[in-house]
């Protein structure tokens, strides 16, 4: 009889996201006239901007003709489109990559999630907590976790973040094989500085580690003292890869777009200590598994990396940051203490007067039909603290900051 891979049963109940969906339809259902305002998931609200649409339309007028028709490509993706990512994300912040170190996919989300694949059975994994769930639940699917106590997988290595840090890991005490870093953080709204990644790169340089890098957020930085990429790190090269997305960039969220950066130096090893190219690995399995970005969405996406385009996304991204400022400014108001929110679309706050995380997500929807997402689904130290998200209508943002400035506490 067919079988059940047995590392699904160790999954901890709904994904984080389905769960608050779910929640919000049973309210809505019993609530049909009530307006509820949803600053939970961290979807995009602006629509694409016309630099994009006049791309994507050229994606289809070429499909539509014979000589400039596109069928299979390469599973890494189109040379127009990584000349420009390269020159725009990397080359102007001195950083020197090849363009087969730029891997053209369908989202960080899922690059994040499949990488985990290359690696044995038996490494040991540090993820932050609180960390995007995405990270440990493919872990977990691959048998790597162990069992689930106490909130939290036994064979996993955890790196606390909270207030008393800043929510800034601090580097483990034992020896870890594979990191999983996000700046700016998700759920947190936390950056980090050089000098703080640098010690990460140093660290795993000194262990041979590996460290997974998102830096889908990596556009909302203004901070000119911030790093945009890991690879902006002497060194980083040999130890990391990087993962971006257009998702929230350029509001790719429904369109799907990502790339990952996979350097040549990177050397992992197998049971008798010979290294193997990471980048030729991932680029095997990714030719197994994937067969690209469909050529007119690269098309499209081809326009973010250009002097206008990019003109025209700054200031959607300008946008959400604005309306992150209202929402923190609000809490404020009402001295309910935050973090994030500058340099990132997320608003991490602490949740008042003791209220558990669900508590007062069930709080916020029935008294000011608010939707966020509750601390402690990104893990144990997310307990009692909630995560607000700036992608809006700015009529909604302000609507929902009145509503909150209401709350009984």
């Amino acid at each position: 009889m067919i079988r059940i891979n047995n590392n699904y049963l160790l999954l901890q109940g709904s994904y984080l996201f389905a769960e608050i969906a779910k929640r919000f339809n049973e309210y809505t259902q019993k609530n049909p006239s009530k307006k509820v305002i949803k600053l939970g998931i961290g979807d995009v609200t602006e629509p694409l901007t016309p630099a994009i649409i006049k791309g994507l339309e050229q994606g289809v007028k070429d499909m539509s003709n014979i000589d400039s028709f596109k069928g299979y490509k390469s599973d890494n993706g189109y040379e127009f489109l990584i000349d420009k990512i390269n020159h725009l994300d990397f080359k102007q912040r001195g950083v020197k990559l090849d363009n087969n170190e730029i891997f053209i996919t369908c989202g960080a989300k899922e690059d994040t999630a499949n990488f985990q694949e290359l690696f044995a059975e038996n490494i040991k994994i540090a993820i932050t907590d609180p960390v995007y769930p995405v990270y440990i639940d493919s872990n977990v699917m691959a048998g790597r976790s162990g069992n689930f106590n106490n909130g939290r997988y036994e064979n996993i290595v955890y790196l606390d973040c909270t207030a008393d840090n800043n929510f800034i890991p601090e580097i483990p005490k034992e020896k870890v094989d594979l990191i999983y870093l996000c700046f700016p953080n998700n759920p947190t709204g936390q950056t980090i500085t050089k000098s703080e990644l640098a010690k990460w790169v140093k660290y795993a340089r000194e262990n041979k580690a590996l460290i997974l890098f998102d830096a889908a957020y990596e556009a909302f930085i203004k901070d000119d003292n911030l790093p945009h990429s890991i690879f902006e790190i002497e060194g980083a090269k040999e130890v990391a890869v990087e993962f971006r997305s257009l998702s929230k960039t350029a509001g790719f969220t429904g369109t799907r777009l990502g790339y990952t950066i996979v350097p040549k130096e990177v050397m992992i090893y197998d049971k008798n200590d010979n290294k193997h190219s990471l980048n030729k690995l991932w680029e095997r399995r990714q030719s197994t598994k994937f067969n690209g970005v469909s050529y007119i969405i690269q098309r499209g996406a081809c326009e973010v990396f250009t002097e206008n385009g990019r003109k025209e996304i700054n200031k959607v991204i300008n946008f959400y940051l604005e309306n992150a400022k209202i929402i923190k400014d609000g809490l404020t108001k009402i001295n309910i203490k935050s973090s994030g929110g500058i340099n990132s679309p997320y608003i991490w706050l602490e949740t008042p007067n003791g209220y558990s995380s669900w508590d007062f997500f069930t709080k916020l929807l029935e008294e000011c039909q608010v939707v966020g997402t509750p601390g402690v689904g990104f893990g144990k130290c997310g307990e009692g603290h909630f995560r607000l998200s700036a992608f809006g209508d700015r009529a909604n943002i302000q609507e929902a900051v009145e509503r909150l400035s209401m709350l009984k506490l």
